[in-house]
């Protein structure tokens, strides 16, 4: 199916620069809020993304003018009518997304297809409070939605091949690199990502590293950011969400760092709150986490192993190996998806391309020696094991989790 027209059902940070990316392709779109004032709030923010491009020397005013003619808002479902394609960018609330394709399924034409921006929750779940289950497909953006190219397109139980195809050929329509993933509670990246957040969460909060030495590390190592400046940058309120609906479906292999909660619980949410795992806000001394790590000190563990970059990195291997197992995404496909979703570093090819220079025995090593030490989340995946057994070590047998000629 072509699409003629889009929409986007919620202009917050998220959904106005969804609608941004699709104007930016060419396509008409129709952004829709709950009241004027939102609207023209996300409408505003459309315009300062193309105003940054005319900034640069990257378009013209008059180019701007074009693109955001192809912008319309509105705060009715009824002038959805004539789309073909919605995504839902809705906050994180279950109850409310099933309301809002409730309401777009009596508004859309029966042909339309119905997208979510959920970063974990069920499209499944979705799908089953419409009409039209095979018509319903998540389609993930990550933040900046304008700058990043990773896309993940995930059918649900009922979603059909023909709904996949034309999700996948309108993201490859906006420039964007989609990845297809399985139904499973965080998709891909964000089953790759938390454990590694959740890692930098534990080197802290038992004392081997400070925030900042683990950031340091992490950037030297080749990521953009360290995950404490990630987080902040992300948004802790939604880091925190996603990490419940983790922490529900696979159990303590992602039971979340206290520091997590004692962060959230100060309402230090980040960039957007004015202070996070750093202070943004400019006030002088800020002692809130000083406080914080204080308070967990007695919790601290009497055995534990000293601050390395592969400890963080060994949780997204293993769980990528599981992933695999699972039939969540493909070798290459998560590859892709560190690469443009996460910032994983160029040079080293992925986060399975690493592990296999790495090699897969050493890597079961020292998964094996941190399990004994932490328990669950450094377990073992089966595949690794079997790996291993088989003599599929990596780049120096010619074969781990990719062939090497």
């Amino acid at each position: 199916m072509f699409i003629y027209k889009a929409a986007v059902v919620g202009g917050g940070a998220m959904g106005a620069e969804i609608a941004q990316v699709i104007s930016y392709s060419g396509l008409p779109v129709i952004l829709k809020e709950v009241n004027d004032a939102l609207a023209q709030k996300a409408l505003e923010k459309i315009r300062h993304i193309y105003q940054g491009r005319v900034d640069k020397g990257k378009m013209t005013p008059a180019d701007l003018e074009s693109k955001m003619s192809l912008v319309q808002v509105t705060t009715r479902y009824e002038d959805l009518k004539e789309v073909d394609l919605v995504i839902e960018a809705v906050p994180e609330k279950l109850d409310l997304k099933k309301q809002v394709f409730k309401d777009l399924d009596a508004a859309l034409p029966e042909q339309a297809i119905l997208a979510t921006n959920t970063s974990a929750l069920s499209i499944s779940a979705l799908a089953a409070s419409t009409k039209r289950p095979e018509k319903v497909v998540g389609v993930h953006f990550f933040y900046p939605a304008h700058v990043m190219k990773l896309v993940e397109v995930i059918p649900g139980l009922t979603t059909s091949e023909e709904t996949i195809t034309d999700a996948v050929t309108f993201c490859e329509s906006l420039r964007k690199f989609p990845v297809r993933v399985n139904e499973c509670a965080g998709f891909l990246v964000n089953r790759l990502l938390m454990p590694y957040l959740n890692e930098a969460a534990f080197c802290v909060e038992e004392g081997s590293a400070t925030f900042q030495k683990v950031d340091k590390a992490m950037v030297e190592f080749g990521f953009p950011m360290g995950p404490f400046v990630l987080v902040d940058t992300i948004g802790l309120d939604v880091c925190h969400d996603v990490v419940g609906v983790l922490l529900e479906e696979y159990g303590n292999r992602m039971r979340p760092a206290k520091i997590w909660g004692e962060v959230h619980s100060k309402g230090r949410y980040g960039v957007k709150s004015g202070a996070g795992f750093y202070n943004y806000s400019g006030d002088g001394e800020d002692k809130t986490l000083e406080e914080i790590m204080k308070k967990l000190e007695p919790g601290r563990p009497s055995k534990k192993a000293p601050f390395s970059a592969s400890r963080l990195l060994l949780t997204m291997i293993n769980e990528a190996a599981l992933c695999i197992q699972e039939h969540v995404s493909s070798p290459s496909d998560i590859d892709l998806a560190v690469l443009a979703g996460i910032g994983f570093p160029q040079a080293k090819g992925g986060i399975l391309q690493y592990a296999d220079q790495v090699g897969i025995d050493a890597v079961l090593s020292e998964l094996e020696k941190l399990n004994e030490i932490y328990g669950d989340r450094f377990f073992p995946a089966p595949l690794i094991k079997r790996m291993v057994k088989a003599g599929f070590l990596g780049e120096k047998t010619g074969r781990g989790f990719k062939e090497h000629l």
